[in-house]
């Protein structure tokens, strides 16, 4: 009898709930007995929804009533003898023992009753929670999504907004993922709204509850159900929707949120345009930037230095300085104070861009109007500084910071770190290195990287093998780049079984190598001209979804042909065309070099022909490589042709060109055209290398020229450029085939004593007597 009685209570309130929904006014004529009056919630009649999960989980609590745990419990009489006044008393004396309350939670029925309950406390908020935290922790006891609301809005109501929001969360979080129809946090706080006159604040909290544990999709939908109920957000709450969507990368959505507060009415405020606009800077939605800038000032919304640090920026990341320039004006021209942020800003622009003189001037007028430089201002310069080489001007900027009572960050210190690495002042890197772990800045992975390439670069690999240790040590992850780079420096000192293990090393620990990778161990194996094993790498980039990219390619056929793999080199280049991999003017150099080299200089002269169906126009180092193998096979005057067409062009041949076409004349014993040549590169500020005064004195000692050959000789010497053994020796041997023993006796003493030949003469030039 009683469960049925209690079934058809359930059912009325449902049926009643269910006709303020459809908005159905008649009366259903049956009245039931209520055994809790006290604490009865009467049936709303004005409610909008009904959560359907607050009445299946009520549903579920009353069917579940026949296989309660105490029989013998008669709760109509507990209910009866029950008063709010002694029940008051029992949470405040933490009586819980008490007999009343034992039986209530005995109850299969105890969600139920503990919900009407809270209403019944709704005048004591704290008793109520109190009441709540204790039902908690009794053993089967779940409360129900109504439960949850009711005490919400008597939080709320009690001006108990903390505790109010740590329920909440707990709400949510506890029913998030649960697998009923119908569950809708707004729905469930809508429908036990009339605990109270109810205030809307309490909507607004849920919404920031929402966006705070990051639920962006469950607030959107909670956003739609406030418009449509009218019971809006705080703009507060807004911005901090939209500086999570930002944040996630929601630029797009960020601008339709913003265009639905205005629909609703929510008028938004500077901060609320601030955030939209740096969030389109940072996307280089500029315009869009731009756009929003124009809107908040016709709704007499006044941009501050915050609007204008975005823009400026936004602008100034990506080159249009003008621009940059041009929202710094107008921030003075409105009395709007630029701040450190802003110089910063433009200070940091003017560098990436390579113009540190107006770089500079900002930093002079920021300290001139009063502003300190912070950490990031100097780190800039400092870094800046390094870029360019100036690493001496960087470190006196870093005594300056210091003196200004500013600690360097791990940015400021990894870039002078890299400076020193790259000037090959590894010494110096490792001080800076230890200077850090002294002041405490831990090293992050790009320092590491940074000196590990140092190292590897300087052939240490060593001392970078155990530096690569000692970051997994430190409880650090090594990166891709950090493993690219030990790979290479590995593999420059020809030890390929550690660089190949490293691979291994990565599979293990679920790193994917990347193409930079593959392609430097592609590198290596053709280095040692393991070209067979490169197509077991090959496979594996393949499995992995990765294509072979032109430097590869390139990289492949290259080492074809120094195999004498002609063939295998060609069809490389009709791969690429078939797969539509781009054929890059390198490849194309390659190509052409391999093909000198092997003396199918006429096959060479095709492909040079063919570069135009590629969509690509020969450049100097293309003709040089022609130059230079049309010269090794004696075809002079095509090798010229090559040059005056290269001269024609506009393309200035470099040294390479100038040494190959002298080289080329001498052998032809053109020996004027070969000084007119070099006397060209002195006019036009070229600087004769090695290989340059090697190909003269070489080329006139051939030809008999000894007195041209020894001034040559003797030029370089005096400019610091050592002749090698072999060309000192073949000097030598052509005074004494020409009978200059003599001139040879006085040459070779004074080379012996400069340390340029170290072998007995006789040993090399047979001819000598001892």
């Amino acid at each position: 009898m009683k469960l049925i009685l209690v079934t058809l209570t359930f059912f009325i309130k449902m049926l009643v709930s269910l006709r303020s929904l459809f908005h159905i006014n008649r009366r259903i004529p049956l009245r039931v007995s209520h055994p809790f009056l006290l604490f009865q919630n009467p049936p709303s009649n004005n409610s909008l929804v009904v959560c359907p999960f607050v009445l299946f989980t009520s549903f579920c609590f009353v069917i579940k009533f026949p296989f309660g745990t105490k029989p013998d419990c008669d709760t109509n009489k507990f209910l009866d003898d029950f008063n709010k006044e002694s029940l008051c008393k029992i949470i405040r004396q933490d009586q819980w023992n008490d007999p009343k309350i034992v039986s209530l939670f005995g109850s299969s029925l105890a969600p139920v009753w503990v919900s009407k309950i809270l209403v019944g406390l709704k005048q004591e908020p704290y008793l109520a929670l109190k009441f709540f935290k204790r039902a908690k922790t009794q053993k089967g006891f779940s409360p129900t999504s109504e439960s949850y609301g009711r005490l919400v809005h008597i939080l709320f109501d009690g001006r108990m907004y903390f505790d109010a929001t740590a329920v909440l969360k707990e709400f949510i979080l506890s029913r998030r993922g649960v697998a009923f129809p119908g569950l809708d946090f707004f729905d469930v706080l809508w429908s036990t709204r009339n605990v109270f006159r109810y205030g809307f604040g309490v909507f607004d909290a849920l919404f920031s509850v929402l966006v705070d544990l990051g639920l962006l999709e469950e607030a959107s939908q909670c956003f739609s159900k406030m418009k449509r109920f009218r019971v809006l957000p705080k703009v507060r709450s807004c911005n901090a929707f939209l500086h999570k969507i930002c944040t996630s990368g929601g630029r797009d959505r960020s601008r339709r949120f913003l265009e639905e507060m205005v629909g609703a009415g929510i008028a938004p405020s500077v901060y609320t345009y601030n955030i939209v606009i740096d969030c389109m800077c940072k996307e280089g939605e500029l315009e869009t930037a731009r756009m929003l800038f124009r809107q908040m000032k016709e709704i007499n919304l006044f941009p501050d230095v915050v609007t204008y640090n975005s823009l400026i920026d936004g602008y100034g990341k990506v080159g249009l300085l003008d621009e940059a320039l041009l929202f710094f004006e107008e921030m003075k021209d409105v009395a709007c104070k630029p701040d450190v942020i802003t110089y910063n800003a433009l200070i940091n622009c003017f560098c990436k861009f390579q113009m540190m003189p107006r770089a500079f001037e900002f930093f002079r007028e920021m300290r001139k109007k009063g502003l300190k430089p912070n950490v990031v201002t100097y780190s800039t310069l400092i870094d800046a500084f390094c870029k360019e080489g100036m690493i001496q001007q960087g470190i006196k900027f870093l005594v300056d910071m210091r003196r200004l009572g500013l600690i360097p960050n791990e940015y400021t210190y990894t870039s002078l770190i890299d400076a020193n690495c790259k000037a090959g002042n590894l010494t110096e890197a490792l001080k800076l290195a230890n200077e850090m772990l002294q002041a405490n800045i831990g090293l992050n992975i790009v320092t590491y990287t940074t000196i590990i390439d140092g190292l590897c670069e300087a052939g240490r690999i060593e001392e970078a093998d155990e530096i690569f240790r000692a970051i997994m040590k430190a409880g650090l992850t090594p990166n891709v780049q950090i493993y690219t780079t030990l790979a290479h420096g590995y593999m420059k000192v020809k030890k390929m079984e550690p660089a190949l293990n490293l691979l291994k090393e990565m599979k293990e620990k679920s790193i994917s190598p990347d193409l930079l990778l593959h392609g430097t161990v592609i590198w290596g194996l053709c280095n040692q001209d393991k070209i067979e094993e490169t197509k077991f790498v090959i496979g594996e980039m393949k499995e992995s979804g990765l294509s072979l990219n032109p430097v590869i390619y390139t990289t492949i056929m290259d080492s074809y042909f120094k195999a004498g793999k002609t063939n295998e080199a060609l069809n490389l280049l009709e791969e690429m065309w078939d797969l539509g991999i781009e054929v890059t003017v390198v490849t194309f150099c390659v190509l052409i070099d391999g093909l000198c080299k092997t003396g199918l200089v006429l096959e060479a002269i095709n492909y040079f022909n063919r570069m135009p169906e590629f969509n690509l126009q020969p450049n100097v180092a293309v003709y040089t490589v022609l130059i230079d193998g049309l010269c090794k096979k004696n075809f002079i005057e095509a090798a010229k042709s090559m040059f005056d067409e290269m001269l024609s062009k506009n393309l200035v041949p470099d040294k390479t060109a100038y040494t190959a076409l002298i080289d080329g004349n001498l052998k032809h014993g053109n020996f004027k055209e070969a000084l007119n040549l070099r006397n060209r590169m002195i006019e036009i500020g070229m600087e004769l290398d090695l290989l340059a005064y090697t190909s003269l004195v070489s080329g006139f000692c051939r030809c008999g020229q000894l007195q041209q050959a020894r001034e040559f000789l003797d030029e370089m010497i005096s400019k610091h450029i050592l002749p090698d053994e072999i060309l000192c020796i073949g000097v030598l041997r052509k005074y004494y085939e020409l009978g200059c023993v003599a001139e040879a006796i006085e040459l070779q003493n004074e080379m012996a004593k400069r340390g340029l030949i170290t072998c007995p003469v006789h040993h090399v030039v047979p001819s000598v007597q001892t």
